[in-house]
């Protein structure tokens, strides 16, 4: 048994290839149906107006202009 991946053979890195594709698949699916069957957390858009203009600085002094 060799313990180093350069010097692994064929079959060793598609067993590799092979498990890295199964779990990401399995890792993707789910999350996918993590993510759609909650239906509790739905997110709606708001539109916010802007308002006045506002200056922020590090003093308290006040400008009129």
């Amino acid at each position: 048994m060799n313990h180093s991946i350069y010097s692994a053979d064929r079959s060793t890195h598609l067993k590799i290839v092979v498990v890295a594709l199964v779990a990401g698949i399995a890792l993707a699916g789910l999350g996918i149906s993590v993510r759609t069957s909650s239906d509790d957390y739905t997110q709606t858009a708001r539109v916010i107006k802007a308002g006045k203009a506002v200056t922020v600085t590090s003093t308290d002094a006040s400008v009129v202009r």
